[in-house]
C-alpha cells in the first residue's frame, strides 16, 4: 500500500482529463485533497494513448504538495488497460500514489491489477508501492462489493460511480448522481449504505461520486450532505467550483471539533483518574451521558478535523 496517501484526507477528489495539458497544469492549485488524472471517460478514444504521456509529465513535472495523486486507467473490458498501467507506472515518479480501476465487478479484477503492479515495481525497482482505488459502477460490482473491498492490501479507497450505476440498473434517469424528485426518498440510499459498510469493514476510505449539475452548488451541498451524514470521507468534483463546497461539507465545524476534544478529555479523566473502584466507564458531560461509544464517535470527528488541518479553538480547553 502507499503509506504516504492511505490516511490523507480525500474530502474533495477532483477529476481532470488526462488529455488536457491546460487543465492538468491548473490542477495542483485548485484546493482539492485528491486529484484524479483521468485516462478513462473524460478522454476521447483517439486521445487515450497520447494522454498517457501527458499524465506522466504532469506527475513528474508539477508540484503537487501533499495532494493525493491518482491516475484512473481504463476498465479491464477495454483494450487500453494494461498499457495504461504499464506506461504510467513505469514512467511516473514515486509521486504517483494510486491507480484507480473503474467499473470493478469482481475481486479478481483488483487482484489482477495488484499482480501487474507488483511485477512493474519489481522490474523497475520502484521504492514506493502504488495503492489501488476501486470504483463500484455496476449492479454486479455492488453485489460483489464485500469481496472487492477485501481483494488486496493495496486497496485504499472504494468509490461509487452513480452515472454508470444508473445505466447498469436501467434507472429511468438521464442525469446520474443527482436527486430524483419523483422518488419518495433517496434512490441511492441502499447503494450508499452497502458500499460504506463494505469499505469500513475493510479499513478503506469511502468516496461518493460526482454531482453532474456543475453550476447548481446549493443542490450539490444538499446532496453531498447525505453521504457525509452516513459517514463517507468525501466526494468527487468535476469542476473547481465544486471543490470549495465539498471541502466544507466533509469537514467538521469548529464547534464539532472542539466538542469532540472536550468529550475525549472528559472521558479520559473519568476512566483513568481517582482511586481504585472510583474510576468510571460512563460519566455525565453536561446534560449528556458519555461512555466508550462516545469516545469512538468523538475520535472520528477529531481524526477528520486533523486530516483537514484543524486545531482547537484558542478559547477552549
Amino acid at each position: 500500500m502507499s503509506e504516504r496517501s492511505r490516511n490523507l484526507p480525500r474530502r474533495s477528489c477532483l477529476s481532470v482529463p488526462g488529455s488536457s495539458e491546460k487543465m492538468l497544469g491548473k490542477a495542483p492549485n485548485l484546493g482539492a485533497d485528491m486529484v484524479v488524472l483521468d485516462l478513462e471517460d473524460a478522454v476521447a478514444p483517439l486521445e487515450k494513448e497520447p494522454a498517457r504521456d501527458k499524465v506522466v509529465k504532469a506527475i513528474n513535472d508539477l508540484d503537487w504538495g501533499d495532494t493525493v495523486l491518482c491516475v484512473r486507467v481504463n476498465a479491464w473490458d477495454t483494450q487500453w488497460t494494461y498499457r495504461d498501467v504499464v506506461h504510467v507506472v513505469e514512467n511516473a515518479s514515486d509521486r504517483l500514489d494510486e491507480i484507480m480501476l473503474p467499473k470493478v465487478q469482481s475481486a479478481a479484477e483488483v487482484q489482477a491489477l495488484d499482480l501487474l503492479l507488483t511485477q512493474i515495481e519489481l522490474t523497475t525497482g520502484r521504492k514506493s508501492q502504488v495503492g489501488i482505488e476501486a470504483q463500484i459502477e455496476t449492479a454486479r460490482g455492488l453485489i460483489n462489493v464485500d469481496d472487492i473491498c477485501a481483494a488486496s492490501p493495496r486497496l485504499e479507497t472504494i468509490i461509487f460511480g452513480p452515472a454508470d450505476f444508473a445505466a447498469s440498473t436501467e434507472m429511468p434517469v438521464l442525469t446520474g448522481g443527482v436527486q430524483v424528485a419523483e422518488y419518495p426518498g433517496d434512490h441511492f440510499h441502499y447503494v450508499f449504505s452497502k458500499i460504506l459498510m463494505a469499505g469500513r469493514a475493510n479499513g478503506l476510505q469511502v468516496i461518493d461520486g460526482p454531482y453532474l449539475k456543475i453550476r447548481e452548488l446549493d443542490a450539490l451541498r444538499d446532496y453531498a450532505m447525505r453521504t457525509r451524514i452516513l459517514g463517507y470521507d468525501g466526494k468527487w468534483a468535476l469542476h473547481p467550483d465544486q471543490v470549495t463546497v465539498i471541502n466544507e461539507v466533509f469537514t467538521p465545524t469548529q464547534e464539532q471539533f472542539d466538542r469532540a476534544i472536550d468529550i475525549l478529555e472528559a472521558y479520559e479523566k473519568a476512566t483513568t483518574e481517582g482511586d481504585p473502584g472510583e474510576r468510571k466507564g460512563a460519566v455525565m458531560f453536561g446534560d449528556e451521558m458519555i461512555d466508550e461509544a462516545s469516545r469512538k464517535m468523538a475520535t472520528k470527528f477529531l481524526t477528520r478535523g486533523e486530516r483537514a488541518g484543524m486545531s482547537r479553538s484558542a478559547d477552549t480547553g
